[in-house]
């Protein structure tokens, strides 16, 4: 799967122009690849385009220029999956502070928990090590990066509509899962690489 060049980059005054535009396509983009699990977690399925919509924002955000690409580009492309894999932002999204830390606190570790499961097959989520996402104390990042890597016969059965795909979490104290609806699958296909299928 493709990787984000610094030529896919526009220079900032020229995204600047086309920014409203750019990102109510990515909005449309995201819908697909969304999928709520349980009561505070959201899976947010990455690609290219939402890959290359996170670093023009970080650019245009916070103005670091030329030398700021290449951190980008290293911290983002590894998300963009390789087409033998899906790859999710997954974030715990509680309003509330106080709350928010609370239900963090009790929830170290999760990251080693994510999973898929296609038909009979569980796909255990491997979470990006950039840097610990669970503290000394315990308290679990509200943010997490995972890769979930399938084999052929993983990616032919996510094809079959008949199949069974759930995703979930088996923390003690976050055990939820989701199905993933047809509309979700269907844009995630896209994902992995056509001589796979």
């Amino acid at each position: 799967m493709r990787k984000i060049a610094e030529s896919d980059i526009l220079p900032l005054a020229d995204y600047a122009k086309v920014r409203a535009e750019r990102r109510r396509a990515v909005t449309q983009v995201k819908k697909t690849r969304r999928l709520e699990v349980g009561p505070f977690a959201t899976f947010y399925f990455e690609n290219f385009d939402t890959m290359l919509h996170q670093v023009q924002e970080m650019l245009f955000i916070e103005k670091g220029g030329a030398e700021q690409i290449p951190d980008e580009l290293a911290a983002y492309n590894p998300l963009i999956p390789n087409g033998q894999e899906l790859t999710a932002t997954i974030m715990f999204e509680i309003d509330e502070p106080v709350r928010r830390a609370r239900v963090l606190s009790t929830l170290g570790g999760i990251e080693h928990t994510i999973y898929l499961r296609v038909g009979g097959e569980t796909i255990k989520g491997i979470a990006e090590d950039d840097q610990d996402r669970t503290n000394a104390e315990g308290k679990a990042s509200s943010v997490h990066f995972v890769h979930f890597p399938f084999t052929a016969a993983q990616i032919a059965a996510f094809h079959r509509p008949e199949t069974d795909v759930i995703a979930g979490f088996g923390h003690a104290n976050y055990s939820h899962m989701t199905v993933i609806p047809a509309a979700v699958r269907d844009a995630l296909q896209a994902d992995f690489d056509g001589a796979s299928r």
